[in-house]
This record gives structure tokens, C-alpha cells and sequence, in this order.
């Protein structure tokens, strides 16, 4: 069996906002094109820990910049495949990231895909695609933690008891 594929947002999965800045969350910020952005300090070892299960496809407005930035800031191998979504209005009522991903994953290949803004749309597409499907919700002060990784490794041995997949540390 081939991987299932990963589709990774970055804003409220890996760059993340909203906390109390009193409290911060462990990371770092970075500048990407002058723009702060606070990094998860546990988002790069979770992306590779998963990219021996999945093939890991970047999901983000940042399209290519993502691969600019995040491969070296977070260690993960890149350049990694991107989407690229149009800038008009899509599909009336859908998430505005689901006709790219339809047009960049055969619906036959098992995806998952981790995002903070995903929406009634999204569980309705899921739920309607020809192969298995799985959403992970992120909170965008939070982004991907140790729980979510667990969920895609169970959900990835679900697909193939005999798929190689790797153990989430914890």
C-alpha cells in the first residue's frame, strides 16, 4: 500500500496564535518575509516522526513559500509538495482549500488532513470522498501535539495493520 497523504495547514497547526502571551507555549518566533510568526517547538519532530507513515503535502495559503521557510526551521526534509489554491471565490458555502485538494489528491488515496479551520463543509466532504478520510482539528494557540499524532498513527494502521508506522514518543 502506498502512504496516505498528510495535508498540513501551518497557521494554527505549526505557526501559531491566539495564546496569552503571558503563557506562552513552547517555541520560537521567526520572521518569514518580515512577518513574525510563533513556531510550535514540538511541530517539526511530529512532521517526522509521521512523514514515515504519510507523504506529507503542505495545505496553507503560504503555497510555496512554505517550502522557503519550514523544511530548515523545523528539520524536515524538503522541498515537500504544495498546493496552490485560486484566489476568487470558490465553490459557493465550501471551505476555500477543498477544490485544490480535490485536484491535487486522486480521490482513491487515503488523506488526512490536519487544519484549525475546518467547518461543516469539510466533514461533509470527508465523509463523501471515495477513499478514507480523516479530519484533525487543531486549536491555533495549541497546534499539533502529541494526541493528534497518536490519532493519525492509529488511523494510518487502521488503513493497513501492516503499514510501517512509526510510535509517537509519549
Amino acid at each position: 500500500m502506498n502512504k496516505p497523504m498528510l495535508m498540513i495547514d501551518v497557521d494554527g497547526v505549526i505557526s501559531l496564535f491566539g495564546f496569552d502571551s503571558a503563557h506562552r507555549p513552547a517555541g520560537r518566533f521567526e520572521l518569514v518575509d518580515g512577518i513574525a510568526h510563533f513556531f510550535s517547538a514540538t511541530a517539526g519532530e511530529h512532521l517526522r516522526l509521521l512523514s514515515g507513515t504519510f507523504e506529507l503535502v503542505w495545505c496553507t495559503g503560504w503555497e510555496e513559500k512554505a517550502n522557503e521557510y519550514l523544511p530548515l526551521a523545523l528539520g524536515l526534509p524538503g522541498p515537500l509538495p504544495h498546493l496552490r489554491f485560486e484566489r476568487a471565490v470558490g465553490r459557493a458555502n465550501a471551505h476555500w482549500k477543498l477544490s485544490a485538494i480535490d485536484a491535487f489528491a486522486s480521490p482513491s488515496v487515503p488523506l488526512a488532513w490536519i487544519d484549525d479551520a475546518h467547518d461543516e463543509t469539510c466533514a461533509a466532504w470527508a465523509s463523501a470522498r471515495g477513499a478514507p478520510t480523516l479530519l484533525v482539528s487543531t486549536e491555533p494557540a495549541i497546534g499539533l501535539t502529541d494526541r493528534h499524532v497518536a490519532a493519525l498513527f492509529a488511523w494510518a494502521r487502521a488503513l493497513s495493520p501492516n503499514l510501517g508506522v512509526s510510535r509517537p514518543r509519549g
